[in-house]
């Protein structure tokens, strides 16, 4: 327990610090954190966005392989049906 409140007060502490320090900032020293910010808020947007397509991609070629295979083993299934029919006349 005394590591987690520990680690709280000092992300705490560090949190208070940067507030301070950029309201003590002159204007373009703000300017240029948001920019930062923004920047990084956009760029883990896009990185996100490409990664849920690439997952919707694979997702996508699974199920196409699955329906392949779903399809194949019921053309088989026929067959042996149609073979075992055709034993039996």
């Amino acid at each position: 327990m005394g590591n987690k409140t520990n680690g709280l007060l000092a992300l705490l502490g560090l949190g208070a610090l940067a507030f301070w320090k950029y309201k003590n900032s002159t204007p373009e020293q703000q300017q240029a954190v948001k920019d930062k910010i923004n920047t990084a808020k956009d760029n883990l947007t896009k990185y996100g966005n490409e990664l849920k397509d690439k997952a919707n991609n694979v997702a996508s070629q699974i199920q196409d392989k699955a329906n392949e295979f779903a399809k194949k083993a019921e053309n088989k299934a026929e067959d042996v049906a149609t073979d075992a029919k055709q034993s039996f006349n």
